[in-house]
This record gives structure tokens, sequence and C-alpha cells, in this order.
């Protein structure tokens, strides 16, 4: 699936750039308007902080292609660029602005740009045919149902986008099509319902008032970007202060190193596995982080943080400890609950819960069986899943595992 999405920009790009050296470029004031606004918006593209974020890196500049693609008249005076010279403009203009990035390291991923022409690409077909043929003056007019027209490609736009996201995400990680499907459509009610509204609203406002309107309805979707930074830099010192209060086990000598961070990688790769959504995931790796922390407050360490080995009562007790811990530091309510109750009867805990059990076991399981632990770990986990761990934990974990996932989770370390 990537090839294919990779190969299909690259040859619709290749396209329309010849189809523009041969026609000439239309509109070379209009083309380059929307040009620098696109550079612009690469140049302030942003890079980390999170999957939503990491969703759209560059909302001005796709806002900018997507306006000119939606483009009908300048000022009331009719345009004359096609399909062929949106993409060429979208992708030469989208170039330059990665020329600093790509410099410094941090260039736009592959999929990103893919995505970008293939969705800006098909804004274009569904309006640029039909206004320079004059259809669509014929179909909705110049009021409000152009604009409900504007606002429904947009949304077909954004859904072929997040298919097309999910459709790659699952190639390349085998996780369920449906759930990574819902993130990036959940994804799109943030930084993605902006993008569309500011590639309206600035197509509408051209066609009225002509590119003056490019610098003034692009500054809101700045301001918007500067605020998901701010958000996204709050989220990144928020799991580096989870993953330090985590971390008090292995320096105080409770658990070993890298236990922490190796139960909630996979931990994490488990709930992909069985569909688990993004805010829960995050819940998730939360508790797998801190799900030793109720060590702390005993008075006699467990021997190598072995607490799977432990008695049930002592290890429900340590548990509880734990949960408490958990509520006085601030973190979501869901993730002391997840602490709380990893130690129940497997068939009375949530998902989440069942997920740390097992994860956790595992871990110290293989730390036990020495070279050949992780096959005998997976064994001892599914003979005990009659009364210790759910079935289709473990099964999903050895999914995970068998894909490769468990060189992320030795890298945890």
């Amino acid at each position: 699936m990537p090839v294919l999405v990779h190969t299909s920009a690259a040859l619709l790009t290749l396209g329309a750039l010849a189809w523009t050296l041969w026609c000439g470029l239309e509109e070379r004031g209009t083309a380059l308007a929307f040009g620098v606004l696109i550079v612009v918006g690469e140049l302030a593209r942003w890079s980390g902080g999170g999957a939503a974020v990491d969703r759209e890196p560059a909302p001005l500049a796709t806002a900018a292609a997507l306006a000119y693609a939606l483009l009908g008249d300048n000022a009331g005076q009719p345009t004359h660029h096609g399909v062929h010279q949106v993409v060429t403009v979208a992708v030469a203009a989208g170039l330059v602005g990665c020329v600093p990035h790509v410099a410094a390291g941090r260039g736009p991923s592959l999929d990103h740009m893919a995505r970008r022409v293939l969705t800006v690409a098909f804004a274009a077909v569904c309006c640029q045919p039909l206004y320079n043929a004059g259809k669509l003056q014929e179909w909705v007019g110049s009021g409000p149902y152009h604009a409900l027209w504007v606002v429904g490609v947009l949304a077909l736009s954004a859904l072929c986008d997040a298919v097309l996201a999910a459709a790659m995400a699952h190639a390349r990680t085998g996780w369920p099509f449906g759930p990574l499907l819902r993130d990036e459509l959940r994804a799109m009610l943030g930084i993605g319902s902006a993008v569309c509204a500011t590639g309206a609203v600035m197509s509408l406002a051209v066609t009225v008032a002509g590119l003056w309107a490019l610098p003034v309805f692009s500054l809101p979707l700045l301001l918007t970007q500067l605020a998901y930074r701010r958000y996204a830099a709050v989220r990144t010192t928020y799991r580096q202060t989870i993953a330090s209060l985590a971390r008090a086990t292995e320096i105080a000598g409770y658990t070993p190193p890298g236990h922490a961070r190796r139960v909630a990688a996979l931990s994490r790769a488990v709930g992909r596995e069985l569909g688990l959504s993004e805010p829960d995931l995050t819940v998730l790796e939360y508790a797998a982080l801190m799900h030793d922390i109720g060590q702390l407050s005993l008075v006699d360490p467990v021997v190598a943080g072995a607490t799977a080995a432990l008695p049930a009562e002592e290890q429900r007790r340590i548990a509880l400890l734990g949960g408490a811990v958990v509520r006085q530091t601030g973190v979501p309510a869901e993730v002391a609950v997840v602490v709380e109750r990893q130690a129940d009867p497997y068939r009375d805990q949530p998902l989440p819960a069942r997920i740390v059990r097992a994860a956790n076991a595992y871990d110290e399981l293989v730390r036990e069986e020495g070279p050949g632990g992780p096959l005998t770990a997976l064994e001892r986990l599914r003979l005990a899943t009659g009364h210790d761990y759910a079935p289709e934990v473990v099964e999903s974990l050895t999914r995970v595992l068998s894909r490769g996932t468990s060189v992320l989770w030795q890298r945890a370390v």
C-alpha cells in the first residue's frame, strides 16, 4: 500500500509538471501568491509532538494548497488554471519550503507528501474541470450553495486523506484498520478541521476580495498552530514526568533497569493489536509505566521486582498501594484504576489492566528463563490463560512478538 500511494503520487506529479511545462503557467500572479503561502506554511512546519500533531505537520501549507485547488474566480474575474497546475504549484512550493528542514535533517516524510499530493489532486478534480466548463456556476451558482459545495468537497478530501493514512499504517504495522481509521477521523476534529475551514474560507474570500484575503485568513491558522505547539510541548513534558516517576522504582533498586519502559512499549503494541483508541492507549501506556510504583511502599523489596510470582493477595496489596500513589501524582483517574486492578482476577479486570498484567508477567518470565526466555515465557502464559491471564491478550501478545515488535520492546531498555 505505501508503495502504491508513493508511486501514484510520483506519477501524478510528473504528469502534472510535464503538462504545465507544455501548456505554460496560467495567472502567474495567482499561482505565485498561493505558492508563497505554501512555502511559508512549510517553513512553519512542526516536528514531533504526539500522534495527533504528527498527522498534519504543515497545516498552513495544506490549507493553501486546498484553497488553490478549490479556487474559481479571483476578485470576480475568472481563472483558468487546471488540475495539473494546482498539483505543480503545490508540489514545487512544498519542495522549496522543505529545503531548510531537509538541510537540518528533519525533512517531511514521504507518506505525508504523497498523501497531500493525492488529497489536493482529488479536491482539484472535483472543482477545476467543472468550473472551467461552466458547469459549477450552472449547478450551484455563486451563493450559499457554492459555499456548501466547497465544504462538501473538503469533507470528502479529508475523508480520503484519513482512509489513506489508516490504510498505510495498517500495511506497515498490521494493526487493525478500523481503530486506525477511527483515530484518524478523531484527529480530523482538531487541527484537521482548522485546515479544512481555512482552506474553504481562503478560497471563498479570494473569489470576492482577491489575493489580499490570503494573509488575512491565514493568520488564524498560524495562531492555532502555535497553540498546538504549546499543547504538544505540555504533553511531552507530562509524559517525561510520568516516565521519571516510573524510574523511581529502578533507582531505588526495587525493579530491574528498563522494566517499566519495556512493559509500556509492549502494552501499547498489544493495545493497538486489540483495537484500543489513541486516548485509551495513552492511559494504558501511563499505567504500564507506573504499574510497579506501589513497591515503593514496601519495607522489603521484592526480589528482582518479580511481582507476578507473589501470592495473589500480596499482588493486590501492592497494586492498591500503587493506585494510591498514582492518585496523588495528578495523572488521570483512569490510570490509577488500571494500576489498582492489574492484580484482580482477569475476568473482573478492564482490558487495559489485563494487558498490563500479561505484559509485566512476560517481561519477568523472559528474565527468569535466560536465552530461551521468549518462547518459554509465552508457553507459560498460554498455560495460565485458564485462571491468570486473558486468552485474547496472550494471543495478541503472541502476534505482536511474531511481527518483530519484540525488537522495539528490547530497545526500550
